[in-house]
């Protein structure tokens, strides 16, 4: 009875391992490597992208690319990406997101674009997402200004939970994103950890950054490391 037991046990522990070491699949990895891209070319444009200030202050980041809208008299808009926050040790292991949008009237098309949001807040990505609310409701949103500082202090622009910029044709320019509405993309999270796991929990920086997914974190920590040492000269 020992014996079937122990062999019971081994046999489990096999089973269970690989579960627990499951690697995402291409398409998670792929989504990691876009948004990756899209930071890494945001600093090698500090005239054309987020301004110093901006980056220095920033407190969470959602990259999703090609962000996708089409419409024939009804439009709609989707998109997937990742999201991360400022820790005390840095920033945290990222939590897949997803960006949904709906509109109507006389259009007709498609068009794709990156988008990069800039949370001025520590809770401001968690408020998104447990929440569930809207940009441009209970989740102030504003186009975010460009080139090596923000020179502008419009009221709208100060009191923004968030701050949209698109990049089209390799340029980035603010966006008008009242409306949409971001949600933790909790399979695809589950897939990348292995396990169900709170965004909030990940966001703390409670979770160690998936070796996939380091080079991401690398980047986001230099990208807005760079804005706060130059904030300081």
């Amino acid at each position: 009875m020992r014996s079937f037991l122990a062999s019971a046990l081994v046999a489990v522990t096999i089973i269970a391992v690989p579960a627990a070491q499951a690697q995402p699949s291409d398409k998670l990895v792929h989504r990691i490597e876009a948004s990756h891209a899209i930071l890494h070319e945001l600093m090698a444009t500090p005239d054309k992208g987020i301004p110093l200030d901006i980056a220095a202050s920033a407190q969470c980041v959602i990259v999703i690319p090609s962000f996708k809208k089409g419409a024939f008299i009804f439009g709609g808009e989707y998109g997937q990406g990742v999201g991360t926050c400022r820790t005390e040790k840095g920033w945290s292991a990222p939590v897949f997101v997803q960006m949904s949008g709906a509109s109507f009237g006389f259009q007709i098309g498609g068009q794709s674009t990156d988008l990069v949001l800039i949370g001025r807040t520590h809770g401001s990505l968690d408020h998104l997402l447990k929440d569930k609310v809207k940009l441009g409701g209970d989740a102030s949103v504003a186009a975010g200004p460009v080139g090596r500082s923000s020179q502008a202090s419009t009221t709208e622009l100060a009191n923004a939970e968030f701050l949209a910029y698109s990049r089209n044709k390799g340029l980035f320019a603010g966006i008008d994103l009242q409306g949409d509405e971001v949600n933790q993309n909790v399979k695809d999270t589950a897939a990348l950890y292995g396990h169900d796991v709170s965004f909030q929990t990940v966001l703390s920086g409670a979770v160690p950054t998936p070796a996939v997914a380091v080079h991401f974190e690398r980047t986001v920590n230099e990208l807005f490391r760079k804005g706060r040492a130059r904030e300081s000269k």
